[in-house]
């Protein structure tokens, strides 16, 4: 017998069948980490000195930043700079799956035209990659941490599901951004002075304790500041983060996977013929 053939109709807008789409997009969960290797190996991740790069360049980042604290302030402490160090590091994973995810649909081009597949595994591998990148600074700020001197305690796994919201976040704005991209290709190139932009208004070359009344709203129009005010205060300090923080990051990871799926799950058959 003959294995029948799944037609897909030209249409502009539409949620596909989604217990069928996401039966399929885990069938392909080993294509998905295997795509996600094989672009690690196209960055030259897997060699000595490629996963070496990857953690210098965080490192001296925060080296650089946290100088420039020393001469502006005059003076600092250790736990300034692993402040400093892990948000930077947190920051770059929501940052990487960003520059990661922008591209995703327009890079894979032929793949699109050519299989049948769920598009969203694209920007999922994106996300993989950041994820896969990360992991070896959290390594390296444990280490970091614990020359410091700075007290290991239990109320730093509260990190854990301040990470798995970050996590869901940077899905949700790849996932997003990759599917905005498709339709206005300039994004890509305002998205470097956009992720910049968002490191200065996020709590990483300072801590949220030090704002002025007058800019406590960042904590409500920046989805970055609580999760890193969160991070830092479970995984440098050393205490339990504020409720209403991870609350707040938690709605705004949700609402934006949710709608920007949406967004996604509805044009992509239509993406065909916007590459």
């Amino acid at each position: 017998m003959s294995t029948p053939l799944q037609v897909y109709e030209p249409f502009r807008a539409g949620l596909p069948p989604l217990r069928k789409y996401w039966k399929s997009l885990w069938s392909r969960r080993t294509f998905i980490a295997e795509y996600s290797r094989s672009e690690l190996r196209e960055q030259h991740f897997d060699s000595v000195f490629g996963q070496l790069w990857l953690i210098l360049n965080p490192l001296l980042l925060s080296a650089v930043y946290f100088l420039l604290i020393v001469i502006i302030r005059g003076s600092s402490d250790s736990t300034r700079y692993a402040h400093l160090t892990a948000t930077l590091f947190l920051f770059y994973l929501v940052s990487n799956s960003l520059t990661g995810g922008v591209k995703s649909i327009t890079a894979g081009q032929r793949l699109i035209l050519n299989t049948a597949f769920p598009r969203i595994m694209l920007p999922i591998s994106a996300v993989v990659i950041s994820i896969i990148k990360f992991l070896p600074t959290l390594a390296v700020f444990l280490v970091i941490r614990a020359f410091l001197g700075l007290p290991f305690d239990w109320q730093m796994l509260w990190a854990i599901p301040v990470l798995l919201i970050s996590v869901l976040l940077a899905l949700g704005l790849a996932i997003t951004i990759s599917c905005i991209n498709v339709y206005f290709r300039d994004i890509a190139n305002f998205l470097p002075y956009m992720t910049r932009t968002l490191l200065y208004l996020s709590p990483i070359l300072y801590e949220a304790s030090d704002l002025k009344p007058k800019l406590k709203t960042l904590e409500l129009f920046n989805p970055l500041f609580p999760i890193l005010d969160s991070w830092s205060r479970a995984l440098v300090h050393g205490q339990t983060p504020h409720l209403s923080h991870l609350l707040i990051a938690f709605g705004w990871a949700l609402g934006i996977f949710l709608i920007g799926t949406y967004f996604f799950l509805s044009r992509e058959r239509e993406f065909a013929v916007r590459l």
